[in-house]
């Protein structure tokens, strides 16, 4: 995202866009793609209350979200770049919060990478991780990227 500091992420959050919603694909490409036609769509305030349940030493992943989103509401996927783009949006709110700070740092992407589209970028979630005693590993010698050692051990049951 750009211009951060000029938008206001809270109303972003709790605007619902007509969502929650269901959509039909019939693209084949796609429904391969997916694992199915039944296309679900979260408004972002469901991800910022689902990102807020995840405590101290416990982690998350949008693609864990996601899959809980459909399964609850009989889809069979949560359309992901909405997702992204949902999360993004909660983590900036949050940080524009002076009160109920939502703990987007534990919110991970795939495999435990760190997301560098929160505020802050990948140098303040791996701050906050390792303060709550998570190591963080880089990878690649270019194009580096950042994940959380044995994420898996840690992620929080949904």
């Amino acid at each position: 995202m750009a211009n951060e500091d000029k938008k206001d992420f809270n109303a972003m959050l709790n605007d619902p866009k007509d969502m929650p919603k269901i959509k039909t694909i019939t693209d084949e490409k796609s429904i391969a793609k997916y694992g199915g036609a039944r296309m679900y769509f979260a408004p972002p305030i469901e991800y910022d209350k689902m990102m807020k349940k995840v405590p101290k030493g416990k982690l998350l992943t949008i693609q864990m979200i996601r899959k809980y989103f459909a399964k609850e509401n009989g889809a069979d996927f949560t359309y992901p770049i909405t997702a992204g783009i949902f999360v993004s949006i909660a983590a900036w709110a949050s940080h524009q919060r002076n009160e109920n700070p939502t703990p987007y740092w534990r919110t991970l992407k795939a495999h435990g990478e760190l997301n560098a589209k929160y505020p802050g970028g990948i140098q303040a979630q791996k701050e906050k991780l390792e303060a709550e005693g998570f190591t963080i590993l880089q990878k690649g010698r270019k194009n580096l990227r950042y994940y959380v050692k044995d994420y898996e051990k840690a992620l929080m049951a949904l």
